[in-house]
């Protein structure tokens, strides 16, 4: 099957990584009689800029699944739980972007860079990674050709898109509220967004560590075969509309020297290093957003740790840490001629 083939679903299709799947298929050019998005009965009829022409969403039902051979799932998890499995049945490939599946023994959770093999045993759904980890595993698994990882810590710095369009036009509003003298409104977020930043990514547990730090641990793990790596997170939300950076130390087996540290980074497939201080150049979220890569710099020894790195990366959460790392899969299951559950193809 041709790339240009595939009836491509979009199951939340109004949505902020919806849509960049939606401009990420233009790019492509992907033909618009081959994309059918999809969201809530509510928008329903809603009609979506697809290049030159306009296309129609349809409400996310399990009989709108017929002839679709591809769905990507970015509607939450309630929706990925009631209809995945429904469209699996129909002989729909799934590739859900929430987090319902992602630590599910019997379903791989894939960044093909990294793991594209785990594509091969698939039951009909792949998971993609939460936004943050994807560029963590990326730059780990490029770093462990030197030597082993024993240890990450990791603070991220998570732009507002991470939690939706709403969150987006809150801190917007906020914005103009401020500087206009007035006083922010909090909804989306606990506090005032705004000027401001929040400790806080998804719900707190009982060890202290929020569910988004948890996720960074558990979904690491899996992604790298690792059962046994140790990640300490700290999850921060911060006023940028695009693009999520962390600051990641990482401890290694042996010393690892930051020259050979640039050049595994810089030959990874999907990785940019953008390293001259001299210059200063370094990620940011502006220069993350709109590309595919991640970009990694501030590359260093970690002072703190004698066989220890120390650098700083940023990703557009929107494309790479979700709609862009979801097509990515879908073009790796392509290559595999692996759309079919394994063990349907085992037959």
């Amino acid at each position: 099957m041709n790339s240009n083939e595939i009836n491509i679903a979009i199951v939340g299709s109004t949505g902020a990584a919806g849509g960049t799947a939606l401009e990420l298929l233009l790019d492509r050019n992907h033909p618009a009689d081959k994309i059918v998005p999809m969201a809530s009965e509510r928008s329903a009829g809603r009609k979506l800029q697809y290049g030159d022409v306009e296309l129609t969403v349809v409400a996310a039902k399990e009989e709108a699944f017929d002839g679709i051979d591809v769905a990507l799932f970015a509607a939450g998890g309630l929706v990925s739980r009631r209809l995945a499995h429904k469209a699996v049945e129909r002989g729909v490939f799934v590739i859900d972007k929430g987090s319902i599946f992602r630590m599910d023994p019997t379903i791989p959770l894939v960044v093909p860079e990294v793991n594209g093999d785990d594509i091969e045993w698939h039951p009909g759904i792949v998971s993609t990674p939460n936004c943050t980890t994807t560029p963590l595993v990326m730059v780990l698994d490029a770093l462990r050709q030197l030597s082993p990882v024993t240890a990450v810590t990791v603070a991220t710095y998570q732009s507002v898109t991470g939690t939706g369009v709403a969150a987006n036009e809150e801190m917007l509003e906020q914005s103009r509220t401020v500087l206009a003298g007035g006083e922010a409104e909090p909804d989306v977020y606990p506090h005032q967004i705004a000027f401001n930043v929040l400790p806080h990514v998804d719900d707190f547990l009982e060890d202290g560590y929020t569910k988004e730090e948890q996720k960074m641990l558990n979904e690491s793990r899996k992604i790298l075969h690792d059962d046994s790596l140790p990640v300490s997170a700290t999850c921060v939300r911060v006023p940028v509309e695009i693009s999520h950076s962390e600051s990641v130390q990482i401890e290694f087996d042996s010393s690892v020297s930051v020259e050979d540290a640039k050049r595994v980074l810089a030959e990874y497939d999907g990785v940019i290093v953008v390293d001259d201080p001299t210059k200063n150049e370094y990620p940011m979220p502006l220069k993350a957003a709109g590309r595919d890569e991640v970009l990694v710099g501030r590359i260093r020894k970690d002072i703190a740790h004698e066989n220890g790195i120390a650098l700083w990366l940023a990703c557009d959460n929107l494309r790479k840490g979700a709609a862009l790392n979801a097509l990515q899969i879908m073009d790796e299951a392509l290559r595999r001629d692996a759309f079919k559950p394994a063990a349907q193809r085992s037959k």
